[in-house]
């Protein structure tokens, strides 16, 4: 895999990670009653479910690799679709312009560090969008003739470049949260942000389904 490569996997699933949902409403949540400790414990929970995920992925491509590469080529052309999915619906968002992102009330409970890592986990451990995105771009990257161990690697990269993106944007939520709250509400901020994602997921997804098996 080359760092090209990476770069524009990172690029995609930051635009992912920025767009809100339903990671940046629980720090919105914890941190004002928690603290700091409680926010980045969240964002542990995220990292941890991240992999569950990424392995469960990585078991049904890895089979897709050894068995059939007709079969990872169905799976790429199920993953191109999503994608541009995804952009369709962030564009239509940007054109009708709602806001991505109701007001979020603190919650009044106090979370001790454990309990802050299990509500983290099982945001994103419940959340199947987390395994369709690792379904749709894998293939991207992974190519069919990898062997076994390589193509696991890869894919386990690509989830670690996932997981600390995410610990660089909710942490420097957490430390600024005040500023970016203020950002994420903002609806002009919101529109760019949907259609810029929107843009470069029907792109990513198009180039996606025009790659070959082989």
């Amino acid at each position: 895999m080359s760092i090209a490569e990476i770069l524009s996997f990172a690029f995609v699933a930051a635009l992912l990670i920025i767009s809100p949902g339903p990671n940046g409403v629980l720090i919105a949540k914890t941190v004002p009653t928690s603290g700091r400790g409680a926010g980045f414990a969240n964002i542990a929970g995220f990292v941890a479910a991240f992999y569950v995920h990424g392995t469960l992925s990585i078991c049904g491509i890895s089979l897709l690799l050894a068995q059939s590469a007709q079969a990872f080529l169905v799976v790429k052309m199920i993953g191109a679709a999503y994608l541009c999915w995804i952009g369709i619906k962030a564009l239509v968002g940007a054109w009708r312009g709602y806001a991505a992102v109701t007001s979020v009330t603190p919650s009044r409970k106090v979370r001790h560090l454990p309990r802050a890592v299990l509500e983290g986990f099982l945001t994103n451990a419940l959340n199947p969008k987390v395994s369709m995105f690792y379904l749709a771009v894998f293939p991207q990257f992974i190519h069919h003739d990898a062997n076994g161990r390589a193509a696991i690697g890869e894919a386990f990269l690509l989830v670690t470049v996932h997981a600390s993106l995410n610990v660089i944007w909710f942490g420097s939520m957490v430390m600024i949260f005040a500023r970016l709250a203020r950002a994420a509400r903002n609806q002009r901020f919101q529109r760019w942000l949907k259609a810029a994602t929107g843009v470069v997921f029907i792109g990513f997804g198009a180039k996606m389904a025009t790659l070959q098996a082989g």
